[in-house]
C-alpha cells in the first residue's frame, strides 16, 4: 500500500488504541519493523522501560528501524509509543481479558466470549479513519445499487447487510453464490457500488469480484481487518476495523463483531443522509412484517 493510501486508510492516533491499530498495521510494515512492531504488541511492559537502543538490540534490528517504524504507525517517536503504550497497559492490566480454556464451564465461556465481543467492537473504531468512513457514506448515499460480495464467513455478513440496506432503500444485493458475485460484478457499472467484506482482504473470489466491478466502472469499497493487503490495494475506498485479538480462541468473533459495528454505523449514517427514503422503504419493510406476525 501507498504511503498516501495507507495515511488515508488509518487514522491518527491521539487518544486511540495503540495495539489494535499497530496490530491493523502489521501486514504493511517491512520485516524488521514488523519486528518492532510485534515487540511492542507482545512485550509492551518491557519496553516502556526501554532506551531506543535497547528496544533495537530485543528487536534485532537498527535504532533508525525503531524510529522509522514508530513514525510509519504514525506516532512522531519512539518516546511517544512509549508513553501510550505505558498508558494503556496500566489501563488494561485490571481487565485484561482471558482465553477461553478447554476446561471452562459454558457460564464462563459465555462471559468470556461476550466480554471479548465488547472490546472488539471498542476496538474497531480505533483502526476507523474518520475520512474512509465518510468517503463510503457519501458514494453509498448517492449508489444506484450496491452489491455486496463477501465468501466464507465474511458472507453471512455480506448477506445481512444486503438486507438491511435494503430495508431503507437502497437497492442492494448480494448473491450467495461467488461465481453468481462475479458476474453480477460485471454486469455494474458507473454509479454503482460493488462492497466487499473480508477479514484477511486476500481472499480470491473477493478480489476477483472487485476487479470485475472496477473494470466494469463501478465504485469499490471494502471492510477487512488489515490495513495493507490485496483488498487494500484494489479499492476505491477502504475501511479497516482491526479488532486487537487478545485470545487465540476469540478470534473470530473479535474481527466479525468489529464489522458487524462498522456495517451497523454505515446503515444508520446513510439512512440519515435521506431519511425520506429511509422512512418510507422501512414503513413498507414493517407493513411487510406484519403480514408474519401473529
Amino acid at each position: 500500500m501507498s504511503d498516501e493510501k495507507f495515511a488515508a486508510a488509518v487514522p491518527e492516533l491521539a487518544g486511540r488504541s495503540v495495539f489494535a491499530a499497530v496490530h491493523a498495521a502489521l501486514p504493511s510494515l517491512q520485516p524488521g519493523e514488523a519486528r518492532v512492531a510485534r515487540l511492542f504488541l507482545e512485550q509492551p511492559q518491557a519496553v516502556i522501560h526501554q532506551t531506543v537502543s535497547q528496544a533495537a538490540e530485543t528487536a534485532g534490528v537498527s535504532t533508525a528501524t525503531v524510529v522509522r517504524c514508530a513514525q510509519k504507525l504514525r506516532f512522531k517517536g519512539f518516546h511517544e509509543i512509549k508513553l501510550r503504550l505505558a498508558q494503556e497497559v496500566t489501563a488494561s492490566d485490571s481487565g485484561r481479558l482471558a482465553d477461553v480454556e478447554p476446561g471452562d464451564p459454558p457460564i464462563e465461556i459465555l462471559h468470556k466470549v461476550a466480554q471479548a465481543g465488547a472490546q472488539a467492537i471498542v476496538d474497531a473504531t480505533t483502526t476507523v479513519s474518520t475520512e474512509s468512513v465518510d468517503a463510503v457514506v457519501r458514494v453509498l448515499a448517492a449508489a444506484h445499487s450496491v452489491l455486496f460480495v463477501g465468501v466464507g464467513t465474511s458472507a453471512p455478513l455480506a448477506s445481512d447487510a444486503a438486507y438491511r440496506f435494503k430495508t431503507i432503500g437502497l437497492r442492494a444485493e448480494f448473491p450467495p453464490d461467488a461465481h453468481v458475485q462475479h458476474v453480477s460484478a460485471r454486469l455494474l457499472g458507473p454509479g454503482d457500488v460493488c462492497f466487499a467484506i473480508s477479514h484477511t482482504g486476500s481472499t480470491r473470489e473477493t478480489l476477483s469480484a472487485l476487479g470485475a466491478a472496477k473494470e466494469a466502472g463501478a465504485t469499490t469499497v471494502a471492510v477487512t481487518s488489515f490495513a495493507s493487503s490485496p483488498v487494500t490495494e484494489l479499492v476505491d475506498h477502504v475501511i479497516v476495523a482491526g479488532a486487537h485479538e487478545v485470545a487465540f480462541h476469540l478470534e473470530a468473533v473479535g474481527s466479525r463483531l468489529a464489522h458487524v459495528a462498522v456495517l451497523d454505523a454505515l446503515l444508520v449514517a446513510v439512512a440519515l443522509r435521506d431519511q425520506d427514503r429511509a422512512t418510507a422503504a422501512l414503513n413498507l419493510y414493517t407493513d411487510s412484517l406484519s403480514d408474519h406476525r401473529l
